[in-house]
């Protein structure tokens, strides 16, 4: 399911290696994403206050965020995700594709 708008988020790829995936993304209010999944576990970090409204399929979420704020999600998420707010709202989208060979070493060394 995807919210009704017409009003599209602006995606801006900042890399796009066999590692990783790095998308900023900037919504007008109201802009969504529309309806996608995630193939790679991602990271996100907020470059703005927002009002993040997030519909994955079933429910509607509503998630107050900061500057700065950061999260994370497993691969396979599929959701749609509109800014619920009345300022532009800005993050940048971190998608893991593979382990660097750096960050696989520490991984290897933590277990």
């Amino acid at each position: 399911m995807a919210f009704a708008c017409t009003i599209p988020a602006r995606p801006t790829v900042q890399q796009d290696d066999e590692d990783v995936r790095i998308t900023r993304w900037d919504f007008a209010p109201g802009a969504v994403t529309g309806w996608h999944s995630h193939g790679w576990p991602y990271y996100v970090v907020m470059l703005t206050d927002a009002v993040q409204e997030v519909h994955d399929g079933e429910k509607v979420s509503t998630f107050t965020r900061k500057a700065g704020d950061s999260y994370v999600r497993e691969a396979g998420a599929q959701h749609d995700v509109r800014n619920g707010g009345t300022a532009p709202m800005a993050f940048v989208e971190i998608e893991v594709k593979r382990l660097s060979p750096a960050l696989a070493a520490l991984s290897k060394a933590a277990q």
